[in-house]
C-alpha cells in the first residue's frame, strides 16, 4: 500500500512548539496523542519535545494517517478560542498564524474539523459551475477554502481564483435566469447584470442603511476587478508591479467569499418567494 502524505519536518517542529505551549501538561498531550492515533508509547522531553517527536513518528510510521494525526492534535488549539496554563488569547492567535505558514509553506492547510488537505487536491471532484448551480454552500466552501490554501505560497494566484469564482457565479445566474450575457464577459458587467436582476441595485433602496451596504458590495467589485488586473495570476505585471502580500490576497478571498454567499442566499429567498 501507497502511503498517504507525510508531515514534513519543519511542520513537526512548528506544531509541536505550539501545541506544548498551548496544553503545557505532560498527561493532556499523552491523551490527546494517543486519542488521535500517534503510534507508540509517549516519547520523553518537555512538552514541546514530546510533540515534535511524536509527529515525526507519526510521520516516519507509512502504516499511520500521518495527516489525520496532525489534524486531530491541531483542532483545539485552531478551533477553539480559550487558553490554557495563562497563555494569553494574542499568544494563541500567533501560534495560529504561525501553523497555518508553517503548513501552507508545504502546500498544506487546516480546515475544521481536524482535516489537513493537500493544495490542488480535497474532497471536491465537482466543476465549480455545477456547484454554483445547485447552490451548494458547503462545496462552495471548499473551493474558497483551495484559494485560501495558496495565500501563502502564490497570493496572485489566490486573487485570480476568487475572482474566477465570482465572475462564474455571475454567468450562472445570468444563464439559469435567462438573462442577456453582456458582451464584455469581466466582472464588472456581469455583476451590473446579476445586481439589477436581484434588486442590490443601492439606487433602487430606499434604507439609506442597507443603500451603503449594497454599495459596499459594488466597491467590493470593482476592488476584485482592479486589484485581479494590476497584481492577479492571469494577467502580465509591469516592472512597478505591486507587491502582494498574503494578508492583501486574503481580504480579496474573504471579500469574494462574503459575497458570492450572500448573492447565492439571495437568489435562493428570491426563489422562495415567487415560488
Amino acid at each position: 500500500m501507497t502511503p498517504g502524505p507525510r508531515i514534513p519536518n519543519p511542520v513537526s517542529v512548528v506544531v509541536g512548539r505550539a501545541l506544548g505551549a498551548h496544553y503545557f501538561n505532560h498527561s493532556r498531550l499523552n491523551n490527546l496523542f494517543v486519542e488521535k492515533g500517534a503510534p507508540g508509547d509517549p516519547p520523553p522531553g518537555n512538552c514541546e519535545d514530546k510533540s515534535i517527536e511524536w509527529l515525526k513518528r507519526a510521520s516516519a510510521d507509512t502504516v499511520v494517517d500521518a495527516l489525520s494525526v496532525l489534524g486531530g492534535v491541531l483542532e483545539e488549539l485552531m478551533e477553539v478560542e480559550h487558553t490554557r496554563y495563562g497563555q494569553s488569547l494574542a499568544a494563541l492567535h500567533e501560534s495560529r498564524q504561525k501553523v497555518t505558514q508553517a503548513l501552507a509553506k508545504f502546500g498544506l492547510s487546516y480546515h475544521n474539523g481536524g482535516r489537513i488537505l493537500v493544495a490542488n487536491s480535497g474532497a471536491a471532484t465537482r466543476s465549480l459551475e455545477s456547484v454554483l448551480r445547485a447552490r451548494d454552500l458547503p462545496a462552495l466552501e471548499m473551493e474558497f477554502q483551495r484559494a485560501l490554501s495558496t495565500i501563502e505560497t502564490d497570493p496572485a494566484a489566490a486573487v485570480t481564483a476568487a475572482c474566477a469564482t465570482i465572475e462564474s457565479l455571475c454567468k450562472v445566474y445570468i444563464e439559469d435566469e435567462r438573462l442577456g450575457m453582456p458582451s464584455d464577459q469581466s466582472i464588472k458587467p456581469l455583476w451590473r447584470v446579476v445586481q439589477s436582476n436581484l434588486g442590490l441595485d443601492p439606487s433602487q433602496i430606499a434604507d439609506d442603511d442597507l443603500k451603503r451596504i449594497l454599495s459596499g458590495l459594488t466597491s467590493i467589485i470593482d476592488g476584485l476587478g482592479a486589484f485581479r488586473t494590476h497584481v492577479g495570476s492571469a494577467h502580465g505585471r509591469g516592472r512597478d508591479s505591486y507587491r502582494l502580500s498574503p494578508r492583501h490576497a486574503r481580504l480579496v478571498v474573504h471579500s469574494a467569499h462574503t459575497l458570492t454567499v450572500f448573492v447565492i442566499e439571495t437568489w435562493d429567498a428570491r426563489k422562495s418567494e415567487t415560488s
